[in-house]
């Protein structure tokens, strides 16, 4: 027999959460603005020199980052608990500093409005999870196109506009992959430069879209966003705005996938379907119910069985969700496949899902999951932000208690999470050393 050691609060070295697990959820959950289209808004606040005030902001771990590095680049940052200002009249630096920027990656979005509004820019190569290759050679060629020298030396990427003038020139730039940072980092980019920018096979992913929101907003004129071809009508001078945040669809699917492995009835809103299209089609061939009532959505589920994902760019499958949805999959009738296009290394969480008692096979970047009657609680590792939020959902669905350690990881992406889940029936614990 086989005893599985809990640790206890007086022997915990980092925080954790503690969920028993077997309990249903009903009510309904409330989903915090986007993360990662957050972050990229802020950096457009470099666009101008008036003040950028956006709401439905989440209170993360990473937005409290990209304050910091705006604020060491001279911007004047205020927050309060949804919302943030961000002046930066007064900016005064174009190099982040390193120790910042290595722990988000989203820092690198301001390469492109520093480049557009002060003509240089030296940022270091992002940091972040470690899920894999995410190279900035689009975002470099794209810069290149439009007028600027770029440089890579000891991990600081350098950039400037040769000339008097300072001022990017657009130019049609065509992406050998649909990256979508380096779609909306060339966004910003362009959105100053002088004349027309066609970006081809650009990104179609609903932040892409809500970026070209904020940019119209500050005066610019950008068409296209949402389609593979993007047209920015370079402005010589951006004005500030009030912006609201589109609803995380990362955080909204994750809800509904806690409402699935628990099989229960579960309303989450704000939730808008079609930045959810794959995951919603998905969730009804596993077998549940949802209803849509226009602002939110209901998701009922009393079985799952098996069903195949393959991650792709929007609009296919996100793979922000493929590990949450694994942790369903776990729990399904049959077999599934799930193939990860996108990072080489976002299947961690497998072997993590295998402690639990999982039945999962590894094939290169293909895990072939069979269902399992139940989980079992065991102490676990979130390696990245979505593996550990993967891991909450496996706990909620075990028997016994799962401990989950990697909050780090968790907190810089959902806000509140085991506070959302408690409150409509979880049973969670946050454990502090």
């Amino acid at each position: 027999m086989t005893l599985t050691v809990v640790p206890t609060p007086t022997s915990i070295v980092a925080p954790q959460l503690e969920i028993t697990g077997g309990r249903r959820l009903s009510g309904e959950v409330r989903v915090s603005g986007a993360k990662n289209s957050a972050l990229v808004l802020m950096a457009a606040c470099l666009l101008s020199r008036d003040t950028l005030r956006l709401t439905n902001v989440p209170p993360l771990t990473d937005i409290a980052g990209m304050g910091e590095i705006l604020t060491a680049l001279g911007v004047r940052v205020r927050r309060g608990q949804d919302w943030v200002e961000l002046d930066a009249s007064h900016l005064s630096q174009s190099t982040p500093p390193y120790e910042l920027v290595n722990s988000l990656r989203a820092s690198f979005f301001c390469i492109g409005p520093l480049l557009a509004r002060l003509g240089m820019a030296k940022v270091p190569l992002p940091g972040g999870c470690k899920i894999g290759s995410r190279p900035v050679i689009e975002h470099v060629k794209g810069l290149k196109t439009l007028g600027a020298q770029v440089s890579i030396e000891h991990g600081v990427v350098s950039a400037a506009v040769p000339g008097r003038s300072q001022r990017l020139t657009g130019g049609r730039i065509h992406l050998e992959c649909p990256s979508v940072g380096a779609t909306e980092t060339l966004m910003m980019a362009a959105a100053l430069a002088d004349g027309e920018t066609v970006i081809e096979n650009a990104a179609l992913e609903p932040e892409v879209v809500d970026l070209a929101g904020l940019l119209n907003a500050m005066g610019g004129r950008v068409l296209g966003a949402g389609t593979p071809t993007i047209v920015i009508d370079g402005v010589e001078r951006m004005h500030g705005a009030d912006y609201a945040v589109i609803p995380d669809r990362i955080e909204a699917g994750t809800f509904l996938l806690a409402a699935a492995i628990t099989r229960s009835a579960l309303r989450v809103t704000p939730v808008i379907p079609e930045h959810l299209g794959a995951v919603l089609t998905k969730l009804v061939d596993a077998g549940c119910e949802l209803i849509p009532d226009g602002e939110g959505m209901t998701l009922r589920a009393s079985h799952i069985q098996a069903v195949d994902l393959r991650t792709q760019p929007f609009p296919g499958f996100p793979t922000d969700l493929q590990a949450p949805f694994m942790s369903v999959l776990a729990t399904a009738q049959g077999t599934s496949m799930v193939v990860e296009n996108i990072f080489e290394n976002r299947l961690q969480h497998v072997a993590e899902l295998q402690r639990m008692g999982a039945d999962i096979r590894m094939q290169g970047n293909t895990a072939l999951v069979e269902g399992v009657a139940r989980l079992s609680g065991a102490p676990v590792q979130g390696t990245d932000l979505r593996a550990s939020a993967a891991m909450v959902l496996a706990g909620l669905a075990a028997d016994g208690i799962t401990t989950v350690q990697g909050l780090e990881f968790l907190d810089r992406g959902y806000a509140d999470f085991e506070g959302k889940l408690n409150a409509v029936g979880a049973s969670i614990r946050r454990l502090e050393p």
